[in-house]
């Protein structure tokens, strides 16, 4: 848990040491109580029991609704107001190279009056990188809570962004594979990767209309903040669009992927035929005169044996040369 002041008429912050193990939030509730009217706070939590969230939550007045999806995370990305409070649902993603994996996280976001709560879960903790970005642009600090919530959106986007410029390199190299005169089955791979790019669209897609009414005037932000909200939409629209794309051609990789295997089968079966058909004239002969019959054509002729071998020889050579002129072999 962590907790940062910041003066909204300086851009100046503030931060609070909570790192008590039993009073960390007694200290931040502490500080709370003594806000003043031009200060704010961000309050970072990563995976908080449901005690420690109870706490917060009742000096903060959130919903119990609130709280319970915050500790229980596995929400689609929404926004909801909850009287003064608006509870912002933000799913994180970031791709790992090594396992070609999407892996997602989600960020709940509270806004208040005076004050901004942050509770995440994942591995990916994009409000390290947002809180470098307000400490570094105090500009955006004088903004009010509103701030965080841009910073926060703005990083989650970001790391879209260069999720799908990955996924577009997998993609790229896929499609040179399954182009390539090599014979590889590349079935598994493919879906595979066409599974984390839908995990992908269900992180982004429905972000795209909670960001939206971000962009418009409300009477409760400041109009200065609209601008960085369309940029942040902006780019997210633009992920999104990409990953549709990805989507759409990872299903047309595949479907010329099963077409090539499926050619690769008929050119084996076609082979194998032509290989059967080669042999089947030999095997006639042999067949023939293995029946042993009394009365079999050129039996007692001396060159009878030569002249059989010489047919199957013909016969297979003529149907050997003909394949291999249409291609069949």
């Amino acid at each position: 848990m962590e907790c940062v002041i910041y003066q909204e008429r300086t851009g100046e912050y503030e931060q609070i040491d909570c790192r008590q193990a039993d009073a960390g939030c007694q200290v931040i509730l502490d500080r709370l109580a003594v806000l003043k009217p031009d200060e704010f706070a961000w309050i970072r939590m990563d995976e908080p029991r449901q005690e420690e969230l109870q706490q917060l939550g009742e000096h903060l007045e959130l919903h119990p609704l609130a709280i319970e999806d915050a500790v229980q995370a596995h929400q689609r990305p929404k926004q909801e107001r909850f009287g003064d409070v608006l509870a912002v649902a933000v799913k994180t993603l970031w791709f790992v190279e090594k396992t070609a994996d999407v892996e997602t996280g989600e960020v709940m976001i509270f806004l208040g009056p005076s004050f901004a709560l942050t509770v995440r879960h994942g591995a990916n903790d994009p409000t390290v990188e947002a809180a470098r970005r307000l400490e570094e642009q105090p500009d955006m600090a004088r903004l009010g809570p509103v701030a965080v919530l841009h910073a926060v959106t703005d990083v989650i986007v970001d790391a879209y962004a260069e999720a799908a410029a990955q996924v577009r390199t997998d993609l790229t190299e896929l499609e040179r594979c399954v182009f390539s005169p090599a014979r590889d089955d590349l079935t598994e791979q493919i879906y595979s990767l066409k599974r984390e790019v839908v995990e992908f669209r269900d992180a982004i897609q429905p972000l795209v209309p909670v960001m939206q009414p971000f962009t418009t005037a409300r009477d409760d932000w400041p109009r200065q903040v609209l601008p960085y909200f369309r940029d942040v939409t902006d780019h997210l629209t633009r992920t999104d669009t990409e990953v549709r794309a990805l989507d759409d051609l990872l299903a047309s990789v595949l479907d010329a992927h099963l077409a090539k295997v499926g050619t690769w089968q008929n050119d084996d079966m076609r082979r194998i035929s032509a290989w059967a058909a080669i042999f089947a004239i030999p095997t006639m002969v042999a067949g023939v005169y293995g029946m042993n019959f009394a009365h079999m054509p050129e039996l007692d002729w001396r060159y009878g044996y030569p002249c059989a071998l010489a047919v199957m020889g013909l016969g297979s050579g003529l149907l050997y040369r003909a394949f291999r002129r249409n291609g069949w072999l």
